[in-house]
């Protein structure tokens, strides 16, 4: 499995993040890159990979609504009805557009795992999995019910604990009276019948 690099390319990374979100945002993707890291080892995937998509997987966070529009349009990408009224739900299809243009990310599953770690999707890979656990049981994240539960599923069954993640989103969103995007609800449907997860 190896060890965690903190090679040029994470840095360089590192530093052109810092710059463009907010200390918040940045402190909670350090947190993500770490946790992602941890649950590579964890699983058996590539380190440095999962450390550098947690790291960059809120890159398009500090884009304005109309920047986010813009940047999911210029790569032909399908705006949702969902995500033209809530546009910060765009920062996910964006994220994956920076990093390969801003950042210079070539590596597909990287570009994957930032794309979908909000809404999620049917039949993740790996690294998808891992980045959109990561996100949700990072280190600077509190107040989230059954928060400690789902922290511990991660690191023994990470399909149970995306059911997990998607069911208190889906339960979160209701309870807002906020629409919640199809694909979470496919999300959470997929690994609720295809993991050891219950009720």
């Amino acid at each position: 499995m190896g060890t965690i690099v903190i090679d040029e390319e994470y840095e360089k990374c590192r530093k052109m993040l810092k710059g463009s979100i907010s200390r918040k945002r940045y402190m909670h993707s350090l947190g993500v890159s770490n946790t992602a890291a941890c649950l590579a080892m964890k699983y058996g995937y590539d380190i440095r990979k999962a450390h550098l998509a947690g790291l960059l997987h809120d890159c398009a966070k500090g884009l304005s609504a109309d920047e986010l529009f813009e940047t999911v349009a210029s790569d032909n990408m399908e705006i949702s009805d969902i995500e033209r009224e809530n546009p910060e739900l765009l920062h996910s299809k964006a994220g994956m557009v920076v990093a390969r243009k801003k950042y210079g990310m070539e590596d597909e599953d990287i570009l994957s795992a930032i794309c979908f770690h909000t809404t999620g999707r049917p039949q993740m890979s790996l690294l998808e999995k891992i980045v959109f656990v990561a996100d949700y049981i990072e280190p600077n994240r509190e107040g989230i019910p059954s928060l400690d539960r789902i922290r511990a599923m991660a690191f023994d069954d990470i399909d149970v604990a995306t059911a997990l993640i998607c069911r208190n989103c889906i339960d979160f969103l209701n309870r807002a009276s906020r629409l919640i995007d199809r694909i979470t609800i496919d999300t959470y449907e997929y690994y609720r019948e295809n993991s050891n997860y219950t009720e």
